[in-house]
Order: C-alpha cells, then structure tokens, then sequence
C-alpha cells in the first residue's frame, strides 16, 4: 500500500525565499534534504503553506511544522490549524499537545520545577520597568536577558545591564516574558545545540555570535560548527528529555549553555520548528536526515 505524502509546513515569509533576504534558502534547502531522505521508503514530502484556508489534511498520512518559522506572530492561525490537522485523519508530529506546551517558553520554569538543569527563570506576564528593574535583585545576577514567552529567532528579545536605561516597549517583549541572568558562556564559547530525532541522538554543533553580539542564530551572523557533544553534555540533554512530556518525541533540538559552575543548563527544548541543522551533521551529512526520516516512518 502507498503511504500518503507527509506536509510541511511552511510560510511565505521565507519559502521560497524572498529575493530582499540575504541568507541562503533555509527552508527549501531543508526540504531537499529531507525529501532524499524518505525517498527509499516511497514517501513523499509536500510544503504547504500553513497561513492559507482550505488544505484537505486528510490527503496526509503526517504534518510535520518544521518551517512554519513565522508562528509566533500569528499564533492565533498556528492553533486553529493544529485543530484541523488533528481532527483530520494525518497525524501531526510533534504531537498538538506537545506543540502547545512548547509554543510557551514559560515550559521552561515547570520543568525546572521538575528537577531539569534550567537557569534561574522568571516567568512575567507583562515588561513594565518597574518589573524588570525589581528582576535584577531577584535573580541575584548584574545583566539579564529578557524573552517574549512566544518567539523565536532572537525577536523582540532584550539584553540589559544593571543601571542601564530600560528599552523603550517597542523593542521589549509584546506581552508575557521571561526573564533570565545573561550567561557570559554565550559570548565566550557559544550555544551548543543537540538534536534527537525518535529519542536516539543523531548530531552535536556549536552557534558562536559574532564579536559583540550574544545571538546565537545565523541569520545574526553567528558561526555554526558541527563538533562531536562536548562532556557532560548529552547527559544534561537527557535530563532534560526524561522531564518533558511527549517522549519519546520524534524529533527535540536542546540547546545549551554552560552556567558558571560549568554546567550545562537549557536554553531552550525546540520541539515545533528547530532549524536541524543536518548539513553539519560529521558523520557524513546525511545520517542525521535518515535518522530523522526513520523516526517519523516509525511513528506512522
């Protein structure tokens, strides 16, 4: 029996990509990569556009959200469709329930109460100065991070000193936020990123900012390395996997930073749309595609 095409998702923000970007492809280079990858196994992979009405889901044996990047500016249409996708007959993947915990940053604080290694986090629902001026003394820390609990890719996020003058609104988190202390480990080494695709562990790399910059994306002109998982590491991954929900998931990206006792603790568990970052697989390029195909092929 022919299995049903699987969609992905994607946005007419970025595919294809608009001729005023000056990054590379991301999402259709994605998609070739991932395409390959189910070939063997007679599955084709679709994009669709997941801001347009009227998509039949149940022509899909699985959705999978992996370029619906812009989804934090229209979350209201993001969660309308998860509806629809699950009342469809294909299966949606990560799970919706899975999906909407993520969609939240504010994950972050509960699984620190469940024992994860997360950094000191403040989850506040609104930006107003005198909140992040009280957060300094709270979290004990001179510089901190301030985070839209809805976001990604670095937007509306805010760096600020002790003594500083607070951001104008504008610039802050929209609504409910995060609060952080700045880990100097950003700036100094980078963001490690670990991506596990049906539970199993598939490829490692390092996100350096560029000189004076603490964002760890490359659209920001950060430098991405593949490196094999430096000590310590896969074991804090994997703390961080037994506390979430929905595992094993079929596929997590945990990104990482050394605290300054040396730790590792999360940045962040991406579970909607991480970038996967298969081309700096080491192993050949190809393995980390193959794995994630195998984990999705297992789930259906």
């Amino acid at each position: 029996m022919d299995m049903k095409p699987i969609a992905l998702l994607v946005t007419h923000d970025y595919y294809p990509s608009r001729p005023d970007r000056a990054e590379p492809d991301y999402a259709h280079n994605q998609l070739v990569l991932l395409r390959e990858a189910f070939e063997p196994s007679g599955v084709s992979i679709e994009p669709v556009f997941w801001q347009d009405d009227g998509t039949d889901w149940s022509r899909f044996s699985a959705v999978l959200p992996l370029l619906a990047w812009n989804y934090p500016q229209a979350t209201e249409t993001f969660l309308k469709r998860l509806d629809e996708i699950e009342a469809s007959s294909a299966r949606l993947l990560n799970d919706g329930e899975v999906i909407r915990a993520n969609m939240d940053k504010g994950y972050l604080a509960e699984l620190a109460r469940r024992g994860a290694p997360v950094p000191p986090t403040l989850a506040v629902e609104g930006c107003n100065p005198e909140v992040i001026l009280a957060s300094f003394d709270t979290l004990n820390a001179n510089e901190i991070i301030i985070k839209p609990r809805i976001g990604a890719g670095a937007w509306r996020q805010a760096r600020l000193k002790r003594g500083e003058p607070v951001p104008s609104a504008d610039v802050l988190p929209p609504a409910a936020a995060l609060i952080q202390p700045f880990l100097p480990a950003v700036t100094e080494e980078g963001e490690l990123s670990l991506l596990y695709f049906g539970g199993r562990f598939s490829h490692a790399l390092i996100k350096r900012p560029k000189a004076g910059d603490y964002r760890t994306q490359g659209q920001h002109g950060a430098v991405e390395t593949g490196i094999d998982a430096p000590e310590g590491a896969l074991e804090a991954a994997e703390a961080v996997l037994a506390k979430a929900d929905g595992t094993p998931l079929t596929y997590a990206r945990v990104d990482l930073v050394r605290g300054a006792d040396g730790q590792w603790l999360l940045m962040e568990l991406e579970l909607i749309e991480p970038w996967l970052y298969l081309t700096l697989d080491r192993q050949d390029g190809k393995h980390g595609a193959k794995l994630f195909a195998q984990a999705v092929l297992e789930r259906l």
